[in-house]
């Protein structure tokens, strides 16, 4: 039924990955028969909107579109400072300084209505979820609209919640997935459950189609989430490599190498723990002297302004590079090249 109401023929979500995901990307998917997305929760409204035009105007399929539901923190001020004068040295290895205060760069979609109601106007198959819920308001007008509604969870009370709130189906966030850990409080503990025990986990406890997400690279993986209960999957590491993703060519050159480091799940690049490639940030963010982190998305303004710093001088080792565990088997290619192997290797017809 879930994939029925979205006319698709395979089983596979192309993940949102704000910054990575294009309306190029997002059309070649929905085309080759899966379900495309937008990660628009770095976008402002008009910029969003846009996207999702230029996606409609690539594809006469269906596709989705998702956004981020994070509680909005003031970060105290004594914490942003702490945190800058700790990353000063590192700056300085480039010849730059912190900035002076942090910014929160990402809106939650829960601050505003002008959001929802963008999305109310353009109608997009699907709106998904990440790091939590909107309010009831938001979530009866997207379904009024006949948009399907799914959030990503990472532990059975999540998916609860999201059951009761009345989403459509789950996307089920294993710990091996790359990008940010859907949490909806970044204070409560993490299960850290493996993509195949969580989808046992939650479906013991709600009906509604439960989309895997986490490690799934090829067609083998795609059979065994289907044998495990999903109704579909949702792979992000797999398409980061393909041509047309927005991935810059430092990211796409780690993502052939990262057999050799591997990923890991770090927080300070952005505020909160995020699964991505091994590199400098790893270490700052293993170092026994690390301050508090403030809030999401306030670090993740230094993060991107070291970052910049580092590039200026040809280091790309401060990247936001996120990727899943399975990273060592992405194998880059057109976006409908790729989702036909899958559905060979999967024996979808």
């Amino acid at each position: 039924m879930f994939l029925r109401r979205l006319a698709a023929d395979i089983p596979i979500i192309q993940a949102p990955m704000a910054g990575v995901s294009s309306p190029a990307l997002a059309a070649a998917v929905s085309d080759a028969g899966g379900i495309g997305s937008l990660g628009i929760g770095a976008m402002t409204v008009e910029t969003a909107r846009a996207a999702i035009r230029e996606t409609r105007r690539l594809t006469r399929r269906p596709f989705g579109v998702n956004v981020f539901c994070h509680r909005s923190v003031t970060p105290d001020a004594e914490c942003v400072t702490r945190w800058l004068d700790w990353l000063r040295p590192e700056f300085a290895r480039y010849g730059a300084s912190p900035p002076q205060t942090l910014r929160r760069i990402y809106p939650s979609f829960c601050d505003s209505n002008i959001p929802c109601d963008m999305l109310v106007e353009e109608r997009p198959a699907l709106v998904s979820f990440h790091f939590g819920l909107p309010g009831p308001a938001a979530i009866s007008a997207l379904r009024h609209a006949g948009i399907m509604l799914a959030a990503t969870v990472t532990s059975p009370a999540e998916a609860l919640q999201a059951t009761q709130a009345g989403i459509d189906a789950l996307i089920v966030q294993g710990y091996e997935a790359g990008g940010h850990r859907g949490i909806s409080d970044p204070a409560a503990e993490d299960l850290r459950s493996d993509t195949h025990t969580l989808l046992r986990q939650v479906a013991a406890c709600t009906a509604l189609p439960l989309i895997a997400a986490g490690g799934i690279m090829d067609g083998h993986d795609i059979a065994a989430a289907l044998r495990s209960g999903a109704a579909a999957v949702q792979m992000g590491t797999a398409f980061v490599a393909c041509d047309e993703s927005l991935a810059s060519p430092a990211y796409r050159a780690a993502l052939l190498t990262a057999g050799q480091n591997g990923t890991a799940m770090m927080s300070a690049i952005s505020g909160r723990p995020a699964r991505g490639l091994i590199n400098r940030f790893t270490m700052l963010d293993t170092r026994p002297d690390r301050p508090a982190i403030p809030p999401y998305p306030y670090t993740y303004d230094a993060g991107k302004a070291l970052d910049e710093a580092a590039r200026a001088v040809g280091e790309t080792g401060y990247g936001a590079f996120w990727a899943g565990q399975g990273t060592g088997r992405v194998r880059p290619m057109p976006a409908a090249r790729l989702i036909a192997l899958l559905a060979a290797e999967t024996g979808t017809p």
